[in-house]
């Protein structure tokens, strides 16, 4: 219920509580995945007025049972739930890194845990591991030997050196493998850290560069020179934050689609001899790419002929260290995560080994540990039956597009045969990821880390003249997330996000059909909110809508919009609701499709309540126990920047409280703040 892409949970934080759970002290490998339903009685406030304040009725208990563990930044049911899948993977990688009777799958997933949680060795390399690559920067002593040598990390490191590019689907012909030269270089989360001019901005800036510094005297350099290099990364990240696009403005699709000739770049950035450049990544004879941000290029042709060559090889040091860091020996672990975590999000404590090892192998070898994973867990009877859920939320949405009286039989046309051809994909692909050319050693974990990466960046260069895979997916099997991919004009909800207490087969259809089909109708939703209805059903970039058809469904959006940016999401800062609106806009359509599909579901059927709850209150106190959430404040501060996502509390409350259902299933009365006037309506 989350996202068209992978990000972050947001949620609201209501506890602050900071304190190491005695479960995480005791943790152990899990053998078999514990038991939370989807509608937990434990989890109410029942202090609270469903009608005041429905998030807190439905999360105030499991907010004060919950606090936020010491190496989070938040936590929620999404994020517990992720870490009992982690908990039971660890269990599985112990064993497979141990077993001398192993598959292929097994021996890769068991070699780079083994080799990962091997801090002993890790740590008597100190810096050794990333001192190839330093030097290689150390050597290029002249402009164009520095231009050129960009491409060399690029094609060799994980960092974000300038810009990146990459392969992807066409835009305007989504049958197409393109190349891609996207915006990149930044160390800090979003363009506004550089902008900004707030006491808190300053001051994290400040905090930036003493990072620079640190990190750079962990990596060998003197005191003088960290110091010169922290100054010159700041001025060069400076530079590149001010030509990048708002994350608003990247939300139009027509703002990311410059195609041009690698002639026409060459003129924008003359620096590079870009056939070289993209023979380098495994791709020669490129003739034509999609510049996603113009004014971006420009600015690093403006860098890389203005700025010293002294300094610029100072940030790609840093650049080329600060990727590295986090495998590195652990004063640079520790430098890495103070500032990226500690400072920038709050979080007090670095997580237990085993969990930073679970999610390196789930990084670089997701669907491999995917096949261990989906084994255990992933019934056929819950594949089928989520299947069917929906099937029949997309038959809910059939009809209220069909019975829509503001929008043209033209448009609704184009809509139905959109709506009809989207791919549901459940659980997990239908032909696993091969891995056999990537080498893992059980003794070598910088070295299985770099050739992960290698082999991920020449499997993305290789689709080029290929036909798009429609069957692949953008998330791991153990992934407690879901996404649509315009493009692919898909809806994915990968096995690990399809467990109880998101998905529970021990409980009755309203919880799951509030909590689950909820978050089928929210990924669906996607497919005609402000960004995803720019496709069509080919996964095209095209305007298929009737002015008017669009001008009404605009007024639809910036009802929420403007519904939206009252709520606060930490301190004074209020919603971005035109960054979040795509994701509110799901979360209402995506109810009120759930609604819809659980009553056709149970239409004849003599519904009994439940615990005190009406079965129309169990939908919806299952629709919102999936957002319970804690979150520290200085993590708020980043989501608000960054995150498409509102406030868990917002997310609950922004929804019921435009639906005329819920009100009348709690009886609530107008004027109550759950009674949202006037209602604003999607479909």
């Amino acid at each position: 219920m989350l996202s068209k892409l992978p990000v972050a949970l947001a949620a609201t934080a209501l506890c602050l509580v900071v304190m190491r759970l005695p479960a995480q002290e005791a943790a152990q490998p899990l053998q078999s995945m514990p038991y939370s339903p989807s509608l937990d009685l434990s989890s109410l406030d029942r202090s609270v007025d469903p009608c005041v304040d429905f998030y807190k009725f439905t999360c105030g208990g499991w907010q004060k049972k919950n606090p936020i563990p010491s190496d989070r930044a938040s936590w929620s049911v999404y994020a517990k739930l992720g870490n009992d899948n982690e908990q039971f993977l660890w269990g599985i990688l112990e064993a497979d890194a141990k077993a001398t009777d192993r598959t292929a799958v097994q021996q890769k997933v068991g070699d780079y845990f083994a080799a990962c949680m091997n801090t002993t060795a890790i740590d008597a390399l100190g810096v050794k591991p990333v001192q190839p690559g330093l030097a290689r920067i150390d050597a290029l002593k002249t402009r164009p030997e520095l231009i050129q040598g960009i491409a060399s990390l690029h094609h060799e490191y994980e960092g974000s050196f300038f810009f990146g590019s990459s392969t992807d689907q066409d835009a305007l012909d989504s049958s197409l493998v393109i190349v891609e030269v996207e915006a990149g270089g930044l160390g800090l989360p979003d363009r506004d850290y550089y902008l900004k001019t707030d006491d808190k901005s300053v001051k994290l800036r400040e905090q930036y560069v003493a990072y620079i510094q640190k990190l750079m005297m962990l990596g060998g350099e003197s005191a003088a020179q960290a110091k010169s290099d922290a100054d010159a990364t700041l001025r060069v990240e400076t530079a590149l934050a001010k030509a990048s696009l708002t994350r608003v403005e990247r939300r139009d699709p027509h703002n990311t689609y410059h195609m041009m000739t690698i002639e026409e770049l060459g003129k924008i950035a003359p620096s590079f001899d870009w056939p070289r450049y993209f023979a380098t990544q495994g791709a020669p004879g490129v003739a034509k790419v999609n510049v996603a941000q113009l004014e971006f290029i420009k600015a690093v042709q403006a860098e890389l002929t203005t700025e010293s060559i002294d300094a610029l090889r100072g940030y790609l040091r840093f650049h080329l260290l600060t990727s590295a860091a986090p495998y590195l020996a652990h004063p640079l672990q520790q430098a890495d995560f103070d500032f990226y975590s500690t400072t920038l999000r709050g979080v007090p404590a670095m997580p237990p080994r085993w969990k930073t090892c679970t999610r390196g192998v789930d990084g670089d070898l997701g669907e491999a540990l995917g096949q261990e994973f989906v084994k255990r867990t992933f019934s056929a009877d819950t594949k089928a039956k989520t299947q069917q859920m929906t099937e029949q939320v997309e038959a809910a949405m059939q009809h209220e597009i069909e019975n829509l009286d503001w929008m043209s039989p033209a448009t609704k046309q184009e809509a139905l045969r959109k709506l009809k051809v989207i791919r549901n994909k459940i659980g997990y692909p239908d032909q696993w990821r091969d891995y056999t050319a990537l080498e893992i050693r059980p003794d070598d974990y910088i070295g299985n880390v770099t050739r992960s990466y290698r082999f991920e960046d020449a499997r993305q260069w290789h689709k080029l003249g290929k036909p798009v895979d429609r069957n692949e997916w953008g998330m791991t099997p153990p992934t407690v997330n879901a996404y649509f991919n315009s493009q692919m004009n898909d809806i994915n909800f990968p096995a690990g996000v399809l467990q109880p207490p998101l998905y529970d087969t021990k409980l009755d259809d309203a919880p799951n059909y509030g909590n689950t089909g909820a978050t089928i109708g929210h990924e669906l939703t996607h497919a005609f909110d402000d960004e995803g209805r720019q496709f069509d059903d080919k996964g095209n970039l095209r305007d298929w809508w009737t002015a008017a058809d669009a001008k009404g469904f605009e007024n639809r959006i910036n009802c929420v919009r403007d519904q939206y940016a009252q709520y606060v999401v930490v301190d004074d800062i209020h919603i971005n609701s035109k960054l979040t609106s795509g994701e509110d806009v799901a979360d209402l359509g995506g109810t009120l499709l759930a609604y819809i599909a659980w009553k056709k579901q149970t239409a004849g059927q003599q519904l009994e309540s439940v615990d005190g709850f009406t079965p129309d209150q169990r939908f919806f106190v299952g629709m919102a126990q999936w957002a319970c959430e804690n979150q520290r404040p200085e993590v708020l501060r980043v989501r608000a920047i960054t995150d498409p996502h509102s406030p868990g509390y917002a997310r609950i409350n922004g929804v019921v409280s435009n639906l005329p259902e819920f009100q009348k299933a709690f009886s609530c009365k107008a004027g109550q703040p759950m009674v949202h006037a006037p209602t604003c309506k999607v479909w």
